[in-house]
Order: C-alpha cells, then structure tokens, then sequence
C-alpha cells in the first residue's frame, strides 16, 4: 500500500499526527494526558554548539601522556566534610517509588564505581541505595515523603528541591499502581492511592525563610554537609542570585528538557526555558557575585553525550547531571524489548509511561515481577560503562583545546551553529565576529 505521502496528501504543520491523536484522547477520556520523560519538542540544544579545537593558535594535549582531570570538589567553603566527585557527572534524583528498588541499587553501584555521587528523590533513603552509593545526595523536597532527620546525617550533601525542569511551579505525581506497601510506609500514605507531590515548601515562602532552612540543615548535620539548591529553569539569573545569598554551596539548574517519571505534558512541553538558555543566565549571576567556580554550578535537563557535558562545562558549569540518559543505560527503551512494548501499546525508543508502573525493562515499576527483571549488579555496570564513556570523551574534548583540566574548558572554545543557539549563549556565530543583541547588532 502506497503511503499517505506517496498519494500526495499532506499533513498539517499545526495539527499534526501527534496533535490529532491528543484532541482525540482529550475527547474521548476528558482527563489531562500525564507522562514521564522530559520535553520532546525542538529546542536549541548542546547540539547547536561545536567547539573549535586546537591549531597554530592553541596547542592541543596529547591523551596518551598528558593528564587531564575531571575531579570537582562541592561545599569547601562552608561543609567541614565537603564532597570530592572523580568526573563531573553526577546522578540526578529519582525516586524510589518511580524507581524500582534494584533500579536504584543500580544507578548506587554505577555512580560509585565512577567515584561520582548519586541521588535520592522523593520518598526517602532505601538501604540499598544508601549501602551501594559511596557518595549520595538527600533530596529534602517540598513533600517531605520519606523525610527522615537520620538520613540527612547519613547523607554526604543535602539538595534542598525548589522545583524541577520538567515542571517549574508545578509537581509530580506518582499512581495507585506504584504506590506498594514498602512504598507506603516509607511515604506515610495509604497503599495503592494517587499521590500528588506538594509544588511548594510548607514550611518557607521567599528567599529568607530558604537562608532559615539552609541554617538549620547545616546545624542538624553539624556543618559537614555541602547544601545543593536545584530550581528549574525559568527564570535562572534571579533563582541562582537567590539560591547564593540565602547561602547554597550548590547550585543546580535543571532545563525544561530534565525528565520525570510523571506529570501533566502541559507542564512538560510548555513552562521553562530550554537548558541551553539556562547556563548562561545563571553563571552570569554567579560572576556578578563573584562566586563563579566557587559556589558550584550543575546543569542537567537533556544531557546524553560527554560533548554535551564538555559544553555545559565551558559555558560555565562545574558539573552536569544525568537521569532519563542513566535510565536508557539501565536497559529502559531497548529494542531488545520491542515486542513487550508492543503489547503495552507502546514501542522501543517512545516508551514514556513510567507512570502506569508496568515498565518492562524493571525499571520505573513496583511489580515485584517486572523490577525482577533488573539486576542491579549487570545494571550497575551498564551504568558505569556510560559514565565512563561520558567522562572520556569530555576529556577527550578539553584536551583537544589544549585544557589539563575539563573545568578550565571556556565560552571562547566554542561557536554557535545557529542564530538562536547564538543569541542564548553569547557566543559568536560559527565563521564570524556576530553575537546577536551586541556589538551594534540586532
């Protein structure tokens, strides 16, 4: 049969397949769509940047003799015990509850055989991840499911969740059909009801009661821990101003392409700025206030490749974080599981329903069969594997342009592709002087 393109119909720019099916769904359920993962709409992204390499006017390193570090130190202005990472990638936070146990034990032994950290989520400390993770970060969310004063001293940094990049102002929401009774008891919640995370913090409403908190986290952990504060990215420049002076040792700005494990697609595709935009406005803060390089800066929000992590780097962060890109290491989306997302209504590569709890690869699941599926050992070392591969090729990059260290990677390494990628960032269009907005430009 000849395809709708081959008999010379045409498809709407604006209601499109995608656009049709959704009218469709809305009509026939009268329920908002929710889902996981992260934005799928065509942003300017890390892709929309090269960088410019060494030639007569910079002198590259050689990789076989010439070393180039990857580690970075967070919180060694204020934490007695502050956190030394080996690459600059860390894990972000994933719930146990979107998570399956073994998932988490996973991403835990991944991250420590790397020497990098990994983090909680909402709903808590598993042992197992706390056993497998030699440096862990505790989210302290605006839910406070899980919360446990224990755990934040058995913590090596305490991030403080402002908000998230998949849904600025909003939050997430896990299903009756995840919520088992382990899940339940560690949320003090009834068993298998919806939840629905709080989108803001009880206990502050502005940037004072934020110094408060941060004070009193310090003092409940006897000023060991580095304070992380992740906001998403909406407005970057006032947030890491104001995460700064109410006293984060970290900050972390997550882009409107930084997964979830579910949540409205509203929230998804259309609040938040892109994570390319985002860098630039929150290291532009940090400068003014002379902290750059000191408070640290993770970005995350659609980081895939170690090219991806050496450009957020020369652009002014410190350090990326991965998640959706962790998963897909574990297993989540593999061909090999094609005909199981066929029977789910799905397909390897689209499956985006970590919400529904029937997750074929074990991964974003509570069923004790399906999370059976994932060993947490193999898993672990899938997980290493990408890291590995992430922090090689960034350093394969900064050698490249002539860096000993990943960090000393800079905006003048890089040109931009594109005019908006250009207009975003600041840096000049690839072949020329232009930076649009500057120089007498429009």
């Amino acid at each position: 049969m000849r395809s709708p393109e081959d008999r010379g119909l045409r498809e709407s720019a604006i209601f499109d397949k995608a656009a049709i099916a959704a009218i469709q769904r809305a009509a026939d359920t009268g329920v908002y769509h929710i889902r996981g993962w992260g934005a799928k709409r065509d942003v300017p992204h890390f892709d929309d940047l090269v960088f410019l390499g060494s030639a007569i006017s910079r002198y590259p390193l050689e990789g076989y003799r010439e070393a180039c570090g990857t580690d970075v130190t967070m919180g060694a202005e204020n934490a007695s015990k502050p956190m030394t990472i080996d690459i600059p990638i860390t894990i972000a936070g994933m719930s146990f509850g979107a998570l399956s146990a073994q998932a988490k034990e996973a991403l835990g032994r991944g991250a420590s055989a790397m020497g990098t950290s990994t983090t909680t989520g909402d709903g808590g400390m598993t042992d197992e991840e706390r056993g497998h993770s030699s440096k862990l970060v505790y989210q302290l969310l605006p839910s406070r499911y899980g919360m446990n004063p224990d755990h934040l001293r058995k913590a090596d940094a305490i991030e403080v969740v402002v908000s998230q990049g998949a849904k600025p102002g909003g939050a997430g929401m896990l299903l009756g059909q995840k919520i088992s009774e382990r899940v339940a008891a560690m949320r003090t919640l009834p068993q298998g009801i919806d939840q629905r995370s709080a989108c803001r913090h009880p206990d502050w409403t502005g940037p004072d009661d934020l110094t408060l908190k941060i004070q009193e986290l310090r003092e409940i952990t006897d000023w060991e821990k580095p304070i992380h504060v992740k906001v998403a990215a909406s407005r970057p420049y006032y947030d890491t101003k104001l995460a700064v002076a109410a006293g984060a040792d970290v900050v972390v700005v997550d882009g409107m392409q930084g997964g979830t494990a579910a949540t409205q697609e509203v929230f998804i595709e259309d609040v938040g700025i892109p994570t390319l935009a985002a860098v630039g406005q929150a290291v532009k803060a940090l400068k003014e206030m002379n902290v750059h390089r000191k408070v640290k800066l993770i970005i995350s929000g659609g980081i895939r490749t170690g090219a991806d992590v050496a450009k957020a780097i020369a652009l002014g962060a410190d350090a990326v974080a991965v998640g959706t890109a962790a998963l897909i290491a574990l297993g989540d989306n593999d061909p090999a599981l094609a005909e199981e997302y066929e029977k789910i209504g799905s397909a390897a590569g689209y499956y985006d329903d970590f919400q529904l709890g029937n997750d074929p690869a074990g991964i974003t699941t509570q069923d004790p069969e399906l999370s059976s599926r994932l060993d947490p050992i193999e898993g672990g070392k899938r997980v290493a594997n990408y890291l590995q591969v992430l922090a090689m090729e960034a350093q394969t990059l900064a050698r490249a342009c002539g860096k000993s260290h990943v960090t000393h990677l800079e905006p003048e390494d890089l040109v931009a592709l594109t005019i908006e990628s250009a207009a975003m960032t600041g840096l000049p269009l690839a072949g020329t002087d232009w930076v649009p907005g500057r120089n007498g430009g429009f």
